[in-house]
């Protein structure tokens, strides 16, 4: 019997609408033990399975680490192109990073013209992948508390915003940054082009590289580029395969993008549900980014008393 322990990590419950688990799933989930909440978002959801020390977000340092290899010894902030649409209501983010197409056409263009400006803030910008912009700060740099952008997306980014007094410095920079973004003829060039201008940068993921990140899993199987950041230090980390893989030992499966629950059930649930009965795994364990968890065993199918969950929400 195989112990390796695995866990599924899915979106928040509601992101999967009012599709319905199938009958064999719903009466496994029905009869699967129910953890106490966790701390909902996705951040949380992945420091409870990767933790650095000191305990903080530093996905700009990890990062910049597998980018380059020279994060140690400064403290580091992610600096992302984005585009930002004005509304009746505000403005919202709308895409960035590699959603927004950014090219080496779009990095040597634009940042030469923001490296006097962040260059004066004693803080050099960057770019050795063209859509991971990074800002070098000193490693005592006292940084707010930045939103993702993925948490952001598609709001109103005034609601994201760094606020108190660490915040008020970069609020400045970032409407100097937008100012010479809205100007550059570049944009022109990518609207000619049939593409969404860069309009402003995105901060977030600051902090210095960690000590160590633990971790229970040997490996984390994701496409999310900040979960494979995260536990690259502390295991295997590798791409997302297109269904259920039977692990050699304990780990994790990012799932965060699937919204279809049918596609989910039949390329991940129901395999995995039958490897544990078979005893190919120890345990399955699902955690949902709102802070929702299961645990799977081989024992539960005598539960037979427990009514089916249709649903993760319910």
């Amino acid at each position: 019997m195989n112990a390796a322990r695995v866990a599924l990590l899915l979106p928040e419950a509601h992101r999967f609408g009012k599709q319905s688990l199938q009958e064999q799933a719903a009466r496994a989930l029905g009869r699967a033990d129910r953890a106490p909440p966790n701390k909902p978002g996705r951040r949380a959801q992945l420091l409870r399975h990767f933790e650095p020390t000191p305990k903080h977000w530093p996905i700009a340092a990890l990062a910049r680490q597998t980018d380059v290899g020279d994060a140690a010894g400064s403290a580091w902030l992610r600096a992302d192109p984005v585009h930002i649409r004005p509304d009746i209501n505000g403005a919202r983010l709308l895409a960035y990073g590699d959603a927004l197409g950014v090219g080496a056409e779009d990095r040597d263009a634009l940042l030469p013209a923001l490296r006097p400006l962040f260059g004066d803030a004693g803080f050099p910008i960057d770019a050795p992948v063209p859509a991971r912009w990074y800002l070098r700060l000193p490693r005592e740099a006292k940084l707010p508390d930045f939103a993702d952008p993925a948490q952001a997306l598609g709001e109103d980014v005034f609601e994201h915003l760094a606020s108190g007094p660490d915040g008020r410095r970069w609020r400045a920079l970032l409407s100097e940054a937008q100012v010479v973004l809205h100007n550059h003829p570049w944009n022109a060039e990518r609207a000619r082009r049939g593409r969404a201008p860069i309009n402003s940068l995105w901060f977030w993921g600051g902090g210095v590289l960690p000590d160590r990140v633990a971790s229970a899993h040997s490996a984390l199987h994701s496409d999310d580029e900040s979960a494979v950041a995260l536990a690259r230090p502390a295991c295997a980390a590798s791409s997302l395969p297109a269904r259920w893989t039977e692990p050699e030992g304990d780990a994790a499966f990012d799932l965060d993008g699937e919204r279809d629950l049918a596609r989910l059930q039949q390329d991940w649930l129901l395999p995995a549900l039958a490897s544990l009965a078979a005893g190919r795994i120890g345990a399955l364990d699902i955690d949902l980014a709102d802070g929702r968890a299961y645990r799977f065993g081989r024992g539960q199918r005598w539960r037979f008393w427990r009514k089916p969950q249709r649903r993760f929400g319910e």
